[in-house]
């Protein structure tokens, strides 16, 4: 990792906004790339991974008291600055497959990682919750997490849709992905995010609508 001093402002710039990041990674973390240190990566790795947990915890920490300081519900939060905080790494995954002709491995890469987030992001952490809380409650009760959300169903149909929406666009450009494709699907991911956040807000009412009262 080069951590020399830019020559022009801007990377400059960059350097400085980056410089938190870079300065502890470079200092706790093997660089593999040299020779002397390649027998290290399992160090590396390990070391990689405690690093995004202890930024994603930063991450959804400061989120939530962004919206709280601003009044923006958590839902909200959730789908714009935490949902793009954490596809970054996945943007620039696809970036540098596509860019070396590997279009589908983009594509499913994008794919899989969100079904790894739902299928074992989401069941993970709730089924560490429930073997802790079993050794705090009495015995016969069982420890429960309400989901309240306007329009968490709506929203899901509405990601399904998205997603044959995909599927076909790409067939119908022959399984080319260029300029305009990438356009269209920005400004329905865009669409989305508003429909989203009009459910949440009320604005929009969901007709399958998930609530504690319910359970």
């Amino acid at each position: 990792m080069d951590l020399s001093w830019p020559e022009t402002p801007l990377k400059r710039f960059i350097f400085l906004v980056l410089a938190p990041i870079t300065f502890p990674l470079s200092i706790t973390l093997p660089d593999v790339r040299k020779p002397s240190w390649r027998a290290w990566f399992v160090v590396t790795f390990i070391g990689s991974v405690l690093w995004i947990a202890l930024f994603s915890y930063l991450m959804v920490w400061w989120a939530n008291t962004i919206g709280e300081t601003f009044g923006i519900p958590t839902e909200i939060m959730g789908l714009t600055i935490l949902a793009a905080g954490t596809s970054i790494p996945d943007l620039i995954t696809s970036v540098i497959v596509a860019r070396k002709g590997l279009g589908d491995m983009a594509v499913s890469s994008s794919i899989g990682s969100n079904l790894f987030d739902i299928c074992v992001g989401l069941p993970i952490p709730w089924m560490l919750y429930f073997i802790a809380a079993l050794f705090r409650v009495s015995k016969g009760a069982f420890p429960t997490v309400a989901v309240i959300s306007n329009g968490l169903i709506c929203s899901v149909g509405m990601l399904f849709v998205m997603l044959i929406f995909l599927v076909v666009a790409i067939a119908l450009s022959k399984w080319r992905m260029d300029k305009i494709f990438g356009l269209v699907m920005v400004v329905s991911y865009l669409g989305f995010c508003v429909f989203s956040v009009f459910l949440e807000t009320g604005q929009i009412v969901c007709p399958l609508r998930i609530s504690s009262e319910l359970c």
